[in-house]
């Protein structure tokens, strides 16, 4: 049976996944999809590091910055939008090239993940009344004593994944990493070439620092306070790196440089969690920041092997 092909771009956040996701769709003809769980946010473009308005002019996307601030994003639910916008690229003749940082995303659009009952209402308001009764690290640890795997893959601050999977566990019964294992029947099956971008982490804080103090030129902080006119603090979409800490700066409770080292700081730790992630995931071939070409040709000789 013949698959649809896809290119999977991932890596840790800062690594230069947008100007290489660009250059293999020049080169083949293809078309990005965001598979990254902050960039898919309105409102936010600069905080979330989305592909600029000329970044997206120069060939077709999707799925960036269309979702609002106050909607949570279930894995599951996203990888159907992938899905359909894969088939309907491949449908046009152009090579979807999926990037992003949102390893559990890049799993679900892949392997699929199996439907995961939906939650009573009152099961979720009562894991969110403990998050604002008991705060993240209590809540974490809450979520470590019946699923440590996928606790130890999330920060103690990331409320709408510790919540959610408490949610799940409350409702099922079951550890929301469990569901993860599980494959749902509905998915395709890709023939995905994976490509992998990293950089030792003593070369990619400087990057990271550098790419907040250009979030900062560019107007993250009066996107918070934009945000914040219309959501409050704890909104999925305010919940990634960066977006906490300049709340706190916009509120008042912390200056600009606390913010901008707690901000550091996550986005440091994050950028570890998704080197973990992505270096159990297999088959995948690894390339620094900027080797356009080198990816190039890989993307080349696969494309010429013909169908599977």
């Amino acid at each position: 049976m013949t698959r649809l092909r896809v290119v999977c771009l991932f890596g840790p956040t800062g690594t230069g996944k947008t100007e290489a996701a660009l250059a293999l769709a020049e080169a083949f003809d293809g078309a990005v999809i965001n598979v990254d769980s902050r960039q898919v946010y309105a409102g936010v473009p600069v905080l979330t590091a989305q592909p600029t308005p000329e970044e997206q002019s120069r060939c077709p996307h999707a799925l960036y910055g269309d979702t609002p601030l106050s909607q949570a994003v279930a894995a599951g639910d996203f990888a159907r939008r992938v899905w359909k916008t894969v088939a309907a690229w491949h449908w046009q003749g152009r090579l979807p090239v999926l990037v992003g940082g949102t390893g559990l995303y890049f799993r679900a659009v892949c392997g699929g993940l199996a439907p995961i009952p939906p939650v009573p209402a009152a099961v979720r308001t009562a894991v969110h009344e403990d998050w604002e009764r008991l705060g993240p690290s209590a809540m974490h640890a809450r979520l470590a004593a019946v699923d440590p795997a996928y606790a130890a893959k999330i920060a103690p601050t990331d409320r709408q994944r510790v919540t959610r999977a408490l949610e799940v566990y409350a409702a099922t019964g079951r550890p929301f990493g469990d569901w993860h294992r599980e494959r749902d029947p509905e998915a395709p099956v890709y023939d995905a070439l994976r490509l992998g971008l990293t950089m030792p982490m003593e070369a990619l804080v400087p990057r990271l620092a550098a790419r907040i103090e250009a979030m900062l030129r560019e107007g993250a902080v009066e996107e918070v306070r934009q945000a914040l006119a219309t959501v409050p603090e704890n909104a999925p979409g305010l919940s990634g790196i960066g977006g906490p800490e300049l709340a706190a700066y916009v509120a008042g409770r912390i200056g600009l440089d606390e913010a901008k080292a707690a901000w550091l700081a996550a986005t440091r730790a994050y950028a570890k969690r998704q080197m973990t992630w992505f270096r159990k995931e297999p088959d995948v071939t690894w390339f620094g920041s900027g080797e356009h070409p080198a990816m190039i040709r890989t993307v080349a000789a696969w494309l010429g092997g013909g169908e599977t």
